[in-house]
């Protein structure tokens, strides 16, 4: 019997999950059934129960769902605890809910995949949403230096950043409290999604730094075309995806896929 997964988001029609998965269970051998489903706004849970019913193993979640996702849970991974938020389900063998966050290992992974040293880096992070909150915690494992976070809202900044100053050195505040230089700076927000850029100074960049954008497309997002223009190397979020589909992966079958041919046809079909 072929074992049932789907992502859930709302609107969902263009993710690209279904296509990862089908291309890692191809690559591994592994037998499932891989679909997205758009769940109401309303009932989250509802749409996880049904899928459940139908023969469903474990999920995927998208926006707007990973708070929701996190609340269902009937236990949680240390890091989902720490996140708050859940991007991974999984069916336990007692019938129960299992959430787990895997988006910062995809960060972590697709960084060390493109040669970024993040042990001992100046790391400006931009954002304050649960996008930044589920990938804190494997970045600062990662030892760098010092890590800034910079949000249009001053206080939420803070508030995160002192959630997670027991890992390191990790300070919060507004865009103009930025003081760079720094070797890392990560775009979590969803301006790139409206073509807008945070308000940054250009001498943001140290020599040889790495702008890293959370959107992907065809083209380069308007914060790496920016950073390119002030001498750092971009990367988008493409990479980040994959690799956090493939942990996700991981957790459900226990074989870990190879991201790099799935990263690349995924880079030639944009």
């Amino acid at each position: 019997m072929t074992d049932r997964y789907c992502v859930f988001g709302h609107p969902v029609g263009h993710s690209r999950s279904p296509a990862i998965h089908a291309a890692f269970a191809e690559q591994t051998g592994e037998a499932i059934d891989y679909t997205a489903i758009e769940a109401p706004l309303d009932d989250f849970a509802g749409a996880w129960r049904d899928f459940v019913a139908a023969g469903g193993r474990g999920a995927n979640v998208t926006v707007p769902f990973k708070e929701d996702a996190y609340r269902l849970c009937d236990a949680l991974s240390p890091r989902a605890r720490r996140a708050g938020a859940v991007n991974t389900l999984i069916l336990a063998d007692d019938g129960g809910t299992r959430g787990d966050t895997t988006d910062g290992l995809g960060l972590v992974g697709d960084l060390r995949r493109h040669g970024v040293a993040l042990a001992g880096a100046r790391v400006l992070v931009l954002g304050a949403g649960g996008a930044v909150r589920g990938v804190l915690e494997p970045l600062l494992e990662a030892g760098p230096a010092r890590l800034q976070i910079a949000n249009r809202t001053a206080a939420k900044a803070r508030a995160l950043a002192a959630d997670f100053a027991d890992l390191g050195d990790v300070s919060g505040g507004g865009f103009d409290a930025v003081e760079g230089p720094f070797d890392l700076v990560i775009n979590g927000t969803s301006a790139s999604l409206g073509g807008e850029l945070p308000p940054l100074p250009d001498a943001l960049f140290a020599p040889g730094a790495t702008a890293y954008d959370m959107m992907y497309g065809a083209e380069p997002t308007v914060f790496l075309r920016w950073a390119e223009a002030c001498g750092a190397r971009g990367i988008d979020g493409l990479g980040m995806l994959v690799g956090q589909a493939a942990e996700s992966f991981y957790l459900w079958r226990g074989k870990r896929p190879d991201v790099a041919p799935v990263l690349e046809a995924l880079r030639q079909a944009l």
